[in-house]
């Protein structure tokens, strides 16, 4: 994170474009520009300007816009964070609840009808784009079932579950390529355990599927997913950018895109470090969760 972080202030600092003529606007005389130059911190060397944001960004003032007419920039992204979270949990529920069902389908029934549905179902869902899918809902569900009206956007402060069906379908826009993606790692990594050696012990021994499925398989076949999930997680809730463009929702990724419009490069900044701080934080979980569930991995000294 701190990496990430000094890259992303030295690169937003080399960028040509004076912040201060950027807040000022065109018409600012010298000695405006001057004076914002000296209230922004721009007359600081880089190593002082950095540490100065860096300590505003830990105490939770990145600073502020500059096109937006000098807004506090940790208002402006708690404000559309409670947006991009719901969107991004509510995304996470549906792959859970189309991959898990799918990928036990697939192995209970291999060659049936369901596997060939559930393998075309991955194979579509990998080559679709969430953006192409979003545009698709909007078609068929918008405009020729009328389902919703595209476009249309309930805060959560107006109406919760108003708010919540908004977000479904570009929840499910979100969800379907990347449940295809863990529906092909579940899938692979059950067939795996299923042709080991302990499940036919357990089958010899007279063990039905459900319980060596639920006490021996399901726990060693999830590994993989889990790191799967991990990035998964971390693209999700870092603000599916493109979705919120495409339907319009005030979330963190229209606001990202609106930033880069503008060349708002303070608000860019923080939206970044922003983002890689939910990347990092999603693989470190991932990392936790298959140390607890196999010991294995664990360090030589934990395990003695």
């Amino acid at each position: 994170m701190l990496l990430v972080s000094i890259l992303c202030f030295l690169i937003f600092s080399v960028v040509r474009g004076d912040p201060a003529s950027l807040a000022a606007g065109i018409e600012a005389s010298d000695e405006q520009l001057a004076t914002l130059r000296e209230e922004m911190g721009l007359n600081k060397n880089i190593v002082m300007r950095y540490f100065d944001w860096l300590f505003g960004f830990l105490t939770g003032n990145p600073g502020n816009s500059l096109r937006f007419r000098g807004e506090a920039i940790s208002l402006m992204i708690a404000n559309r964070l409670p947006v991009s979270f719901t969107l991004a949990l509510l995304s996470l529920l549906f792959i859970l609840l189309i991959s898990v069902p799918a990928s036990l389908l697939t192995v209970r029934r291999e060659g049936s009808v369901v596997d060939l549905i559930v393998n075309f179902f991955t194979a579509a869902g990998i080559s679709s784009p969430g953006f192409f899918l979003g545009l698709l809902f909007i078609w068929v569900f918008g405009f020729i079932l009328k389902i919703f009206i595209p476009g249309e956007f309930i805060d959560y402060k107006d109406s919760f579950f108003g708010f919540v069906g908004c977000l479904c379908f570009p929840a499910l826009a979100i969800a379907i390529p990347n449940a295809a993606v863990l529906i092909k790692f579940l899938r692979g990594s059950l067939f795996a355990e299923l042709r080991s050696d302990y499940v036919r012990t357990a089958r010899s021994k007279g063990a039905n599927w459900l319980y060596i499925m639920r006490r021996h398989v399901l726990k060693n076949a999830v590994l993989p997913a889990i790191t799967v999930l991990g990035m998964i997680i971390a693209e999700v809730f870092s603000g599916s950018i493109i979705i919120e463009q495409v339907f319009t929702i005030p979330g963190i990724g229209r606001l990202l895109i609106a930033g880069i419009s503008s060349r708002d490069y303070p608000l860019i900044q923080a939206l970044v470090v922003y983002i890689a701080f939910i990347v990092v934080a999603a693989n470190t979980l991932a990392d936790i969760a298959i140390m607890i569930i196999d010991p294995r991995i664990r360090p030589a000294r934990e395990i003695r």
